[in-house]
This record gives C-alpha cells, structure tokens and sequence, in this order.
C-alpha cells in the first residue's frame, strides 16, 4: 500500500545520498530520518532504531 511505496521511495533516495553527497551530509541524514520514520509508522520498531543509532 501507500507506506511500501513511501519505503520504497525513502530507501532508494537515501541510498544515493549515501553516494553523493555522502553518509555524512544533512541531506543524507535527512533521509535516514525520514526511512526511519516511514518504518515507526509501519510498526518496525528494530528498524527505525537501527537508522536512528547509524545518525548518530
């Protein structure tokens, strides 16, 4: 439904951040931020605190 496709999207976006500009850039950041909230949203808890520690 609607969340698999944002996860999709979220995913796909912060992989190439992850390339350029790098792991370490806000935008990148922000992208994590964001595939963590999609998996809060969906229930997947582990997830979304496996993103959260990589933020930090």
């Amino acid at each position: 439904g609607h969340w698999q496709e944002t996860e999709e999207l979220n995913v796909q976006v912060m992989e190439t951040r992850k390339r350029v500009p790098g792991e370490d850039h806000s935008d990148t950041l922000a992208s994590m931020a964001n595939l963590a909230s999609t998996y809060r949203n969906q229930g997947r808890w582990k997830e979304a605190e496996e993103l959260d520690m990589q933020m930090m």
